[in-house]
């Protein structure tokens, strides 16, 4: 595979916006800071394999970049019945040091939970992290996550952050981490995670779940895949890029390039200004 498609460093996510105030309102509510709106260029429109035009907004969350994709040619609703276990699942997850307090501005921004109840602490086997899993206001996966004090050096501060990880739910998590580090990136610890609190963060019954985290030279972000053994999530064929579920993992590059995994989740792979 040549060089200009190694992932250094993943450099930020896109989202596609049906309502780019509506969304904006919301990430702006959880702490994001507002950039700038540009129309996105006829070039990338090709990439994308597009027609007519669009608006890209930029949001920052400490170093982490989120842009907000908006098309005048719309694509189809986030499904509304996936779950997490689903291979269209993809969150990313946002540190902070205080899960519940940020939870409740979600909420009162328009955030619907994935998580049973309140949020939940994970065993130390998976990590020991405190976290709850929730969806934005037009269904894009998102997780509040706090760790324990020490555990992880890369996040120390107040208040949200910043982007630890995307998560991506995969049906061979061999097959993905061999796409990956084709990409470049390394692999991190390996957990199985299970019991009463994965349950209930996930929202789903009886979970195990592989998650292999896939660690760019340069990180965070990082990309986590996880494998559901039980229950075993319904395929994803793949999203139009103007889709509400076509998440698009940002990557700096010598050339234009859109890009998926083995199971139909998109890396962008751009030159970039910023």
């Amino acid at each position: 595979m040549s060089s200009d498609v190694i992932i250094p460093s993943i450099a930020g996510f896109r989202l596609v916006a049906a309502d780019l105030d509506r969304l904006t309102a919301f990430y702006s509510a959880i702490g994001f800071t507002l950039g700038q709106t540009v129309p996105i260029a006829a070039s990338e429109m090709a990439v994308l394999e597009l027609a007519g035009g669009g608006r890209r907004r930029s949001l920052k969350l400490g170093a982490s970049v989120v842009d907000l994709d908006w098309f005048d040619q719309p694509g189809c609703c986030y499904p509304r019945e996936a779950t997490a276990c689903d291979l269209v699942f993809q969150h990313l997850a946002l540190v902070t040091d205080d899960v519940p307090g940020a939870w409740r501005r979600a909420q009162a921004a328009g955030a619907t939970p994935i998580t049973r109840g309140e949020p939940v602490m994970l065993p130390a086997s998976s990590g020991g992290v405190t976290a709850v899993k929730f969806r934005d206001p037009e269904g894009h996966p998102l997780e509040f996550i706090a760790f324990p004090p020490g555990a992880n050096p890369a996040w120390r501060g107040t208040g949200i952050m910043g982007i630890d990880h995307s998560a991506i739910s995969v049906a061979d998590v061999g097959a993905s981490q061999h796409v990956y580090e084709e990409f470049g990136l390394t692999i991190g610890k390996r957990s199985l995670n299970r019991g009463p609190a994965q349950v209930k963060l996930d929202g789903l019954d009886d979970v195990e779940v592989e998650v292999l985290p896939m660690d760019p030279v340069r990180e965070p972000p990082h990309v986590e895949l996880l494998g559901y053994k039980h229950p075993v999530g319904r395929p994803f064929f793949g999203a139009a890029a103007n889709d509400i579920a076509a998440t698009r993992i940002v990557c700096s590059s010598g050339r234009e390039a859109l890009v998926r995994d083995p199971d139909g989740h998109l890396l962008q792979f751009t030159r970039l200004d910023r």
